[in-house]
């Protein structure tokens, strides 16, 4: 079966790029923009009934930019292509909520990192320590995962920490990571690795702004816990 249905297809008063030329972009469903992405159906519906079925099968945007190539494809209608153009939209979409868009971004609060990280790592099964790298200016140089696994002093080596944030000349990081369960409040081994990782820090000449936590959606900075 091909993809034979488009949207040109549609009558030109239901067409999503005449809507959004004449009304704005703001004016049209998350489905209408949708086809816009993907541009044609298949041969058993057009692209919006597929729009709106990719929306409905993945509980609407959230659950659809957090999906992997295969999980796309498992969905009828959706093949290699399609899926392709879902997850450039939303690596795109991640991007522009990040420093990675382009241009300066500059850390003035916790909320500042955790947007940086939120959606990357909000909904990960397993925990990762993220290091955000900045310069005298509190500008973001850079981002690393450090670790992977169940948090503790074992796994997390100040060197390993350190080591690229030496590599890229900061004057100061802030450490960030997840928990799986969506509750971000800090554990005992949360707040002891932070300590030592400040203490190191002070050695070293770079300072250890603050430790992000992130939940499903939230998160706890240490810093404003008076902990940092």
């Amino acid at each position: 079966m091909q993809d034979n249905i488009r949207v040109m297809d549609l009558p030109k008063n239901e067409r999503p790029q005449e809507k959004l030329l004449r009304y704005g972009a703001q004016t049209l469903s998350n489905a209408e923009l949708l086809s816009l992405i993907l541009r044609c159906g298949t041969s058993k519906e057009n692209v919006l009934c597929l729009c709106n079925r990719i929306l409905k099968e993945y509980g609407g945007l959230n659950g659809l930019l957090d999906c992997t190539a295969e999980e796309l494809m498992e969905l009828e209608g959706i093949k290699e292509a399609k899926a392709s153009k879902l997850l450039a939209v939303s690596e795109l979409s991640k991007r522009f909520r990040s420093y990675k868009s382009g241009g300066d971004y500059k850390i003035c609060s916790p909320k500042d990192a955790a947007d940086i990280v939120m959606q990357e790592m909000r909904e990960l099964k397993q925990e990762i320590l993220k290091i955000i790298f900045l310069n005298t200016k509190n500008i973001v140089i850079g981002a690393k995962n450090v670790s992977m696994g169940s948090l503790n002093s074992s796994i997390v080596h100040p060197r390993e920490v350190f080591k690229e944030a030496i590599k890229r000349s900061s004057s100061s990081i802030i450490i960030c990571h997840n928990h799986p369960s969506g509750d971000p409040s800090p554990s005992s081994e949360d707040i002891n690795i932070t300590n030592r990782l400040k203490e190191c820090g002070k050695i070293i000449g770079i300072d250890v702004l603050d430790h992000i936590i992130v939940g499903d959606g939230v998160f706890v900075s240490l810093k404003e816990k008076g902990i940092v």
